[in-house]
């Protein structure tokens, strides 16, 4: 059963807590630590990105299109649709050939709420590359030219570039396809149900990839350290992913998902962790991530420091008076 995680205070009153759930796992699989139900099986969502992108390495399309570090991170990314970020989508697309037209997924403003009001207030016209997951697309996309499949129906659970997406989230997380429940994401993409701790382990293995076959080690190296080269593709300009990868000195890779989820690979330490908040609320993950991070000794007094403003949030009312605070109150459970 889920537990609680955070508390958010207005004055000296709780008004509100949110509960959910933990995992923290090895590469192995060992389940290290936990809050809750590290076994809760929930979607992937965009948290998945950064292992959907090793097939981009795997198929060959990374190598045929000489990607680079800044154009493997936005695939990685749920992107605030910046200039750098449409100028790395585009780049992807026009190496492989295609333009935005061939992105199907949406047309949807900036995840930034203050970027999205300058957007408007720009009268800029959005097309699908605004969207936080185009990134990804491009990356579907640029395999599926090289592979010769079709790009019509690249969406499609059938499709081959997704049969191919699926086996290495399989792999990744240390379970069978046939176990992995298929759903569709926001961006139309097919989405992933798998329980927590094998997200873990699949983040695990993506920061610590001795383990892995080569091409997989390969593939999952060069993304680990693009995210960690330009960590403003992975978000943008103050979001938790960028400031957090940021601000860690090359040790982790984070990536956040809609509804609540969130995923961090430490490197040289071995660990993954996976969390969810059973509320969805967004808000809440940054000071549940540096908790644990925190709990788990994984953070130097430095970074902790410069992580600051994530540790206790702020709760600001409309003038952006702080009326209370967003605290985490969870301790994690060793195995």
């Amino acid at each position: 059963m889920s537990e609680q995680l955070v508390e958010v205070q207005r004055g000296d009153i709780v008004e509100c807590i949110h509960r959910g759930d933990i995992a923290v796992t090895d590469s192995s699989g060992t389940l290290l630590a936990s809050v809750g139900n590290p076994q809760k099986s929930t979607y992937f969502r965009s948290a998945a990105k950064p292992l959907q992108a090793m097939n981009v390495f795997l198929s060959g399309a990374h190598e045929k299109y000489k990607l680079s570090p800044a154009e493997v991170a936005v695939i990685c990314s749920s992107h605030y649709a910046e200039p750098f970020h449409l100028k790395a989508v585009t780049s992807i697309l026009a190496k492989a050939g295609l333009t935005e037209q061939h992105v199907l997924g949406g047309v949807v403003t900036s995840l930034n709420p203050q970027y999205a009001l300058q957007l408007a207030r720009e009268n800029v016209r959005l097309t699908s590359l605004f969207s936080d997951c185009s990134g990804k697309h491009a990356g579907m996309l640029a395999t599926c030219v090289l592979q010769n499949y079709p790009l019509e129906n690249y969406l499609s659970a059938d499709h081959p570039v997704q049969k191919e997406i699926l086996q290495v989230i399989a792999e990744m997380c240390d379970t069978d396809p046939s176990d992995i429940a298929i759903g569709i994401d926001g961006c139309s993409a097919p989405v992933h149900a798998l329980p927590l701790s094998n997200m873990a382990t699949g983040f695990a293995r993506l920061a610590n990839s001795s383990s892995l076959p080569l091409p997989y080690k390969n593939a999952a190296d060069s993304i680990f350290s693009a995210m960690n080269e330009q960590p403003e593709m992975v978000a943008g300009t103050g979001g938790f992913c960028t400031e957090l990868i940021r601000k860690t000195n090359g040790k982790l890779v984070g990536k956040i998902g809609a509804e609540g989820v969130y995923c961090v690979g430490v490197k040289d330490k071995n660990l993954g962790i996976a969390i969810k908040v059973e509320s969805g609320n967004m808000a809440m993950l940054p000071p549940i991530a540096v908790a644990v991070l925190e709990q788990l000794d994984l953070l130097s007094g430095e970074e902790l420091l410069r992580l600051g403003s994530y540790r206790r949030v702020d709760n600001l009312n409309d003038i952006k008076t702080i009326v209370g605070h967003i605290s985490p109150v969870f301790s994690l459970n060793l195995s």
